[in-house]
């Protein structure tokens, strides 16, 4: 078994075994929405915002097995503001079908060195989810 293989089954299993549980536990449920790149079910509190686990990006390197990458996706073909444009917040993610989506991309650092901060790289992603999702809840009425 190579590196990214390992850190591929690694990185699921953090997820499946800890991070999915922790989010039902704080009220996420499965996800309605297929992301366009991502094969792997999502979360979601709302069908604002989707979370969804990207094991395979960095899986190549060799600390692969202390973070990954978390894609949260705003699953409407939608302009939003300029204001929520930027890496800090929403960037465009082009689908087939000629079709645009907003998502934010964000490492999730749960292993530094020896020790694992599975309880804070649960805590930021959160914070994080919290945080974009009220930035889009003034758009809710124009999606009806």
């Amino acid at each position: 078994m190579n590196i990214n293989e390992a850190n591929t089954i690694f990185r699921k299993s953090i997820i499946k075994g800890f991070f999915e549980p922790k989010l039902v536990n704080l009220d996420f449920k499965k996800s309605s929405f297929r992301h366009p790149q991502i094969t792997e079910d999502g979360l979601m509190q709302s069908d604002l915002l989707h979370i969804f686990f990207d094991v395979e990006t960095g899986s190549d390197y060799p600390d692969g097995d202390e973070w990954f990458i978390v894609d949260m996706i705003f699953p409407y073909d939608f302009k939003i503001p300029d204001s929520l444009k930027g890496t800090d917040y929403f960037t465009t993610i082009s689908v087939d079908e000629n079709k645009t989506f907003w998502h934010h991309r964000e490492l999730i650092r749960f292993k530094y060195g020896k020790s694992k901060k599975l309880d804070d790289a649960l805590e930021f992603l959160e914070s994080k989810y919290k945080e974009l999702h009220s930035l889009l809840e003034p758009l809710q009425k124009d999606l009806k």
